[in-house]
């Protein structure tokens, strides 16, 4: 029955983007998956995909990509993904599903259209750069 499926809280996991200024002809934004817990956590499948409207008021939508990350050790981040700044005006969801022992927690994590910009930038915990934080 449904009421007997647990639905564990997730804690700990969020989703940083992040621009890298190395090349100054055109900045590369690149997405990681950080775990501020003291556990690690397995089998990572993480959904990316962006939606909404441009701004002719037209619904565009991305492609759907899938990405597995074997473990993420306890304090530690991993890369998901290259983003390009040519998608920031949509929603940009990120949909992360993990295990932690034989528990599965998963949440969707969704910058609205325009928020990855340098006004919203904070330091990253863990990376230890500056970046736009979704936790």
């Amino acid at each position: 029955m449904k009421k007997d499926i647990i639905f564990p809280t997730v804690e700990g996991i969020s989703i940083a983007i992040l621009k890298d200024d190395t090349d100054s002809t055109s900045p590369l934004w690149q997405v990681y998956l950080i775990n501020t817990n003291n556990y690690d956590i397995a089998n990572v499948t993480i959904c990316s995909n962006g939606y909404g409207n441009n701004s002719e008021g037209i619904f565009q939508e991305t492609s759907t990509l899938r990405y597995f990350i074997q473990s993420i050790a306890a304090q530690q981040y991993e890369l998901i993904e290259p983003i390009d700044a040519g998608v920031f005006h949509l929603n940009n969801e990120y949909w992360v599903s993990y295990f932690v022992g034989d528990l599965m927690y998963d949440k969707r994590f969704v910058f609205v259209p325009d928020t990855i910009i340098e006004a919203n930038f904070t330091t990253i915990p863990i990376i230890g750069k500056m970046g736009v934080l979704h936790g």
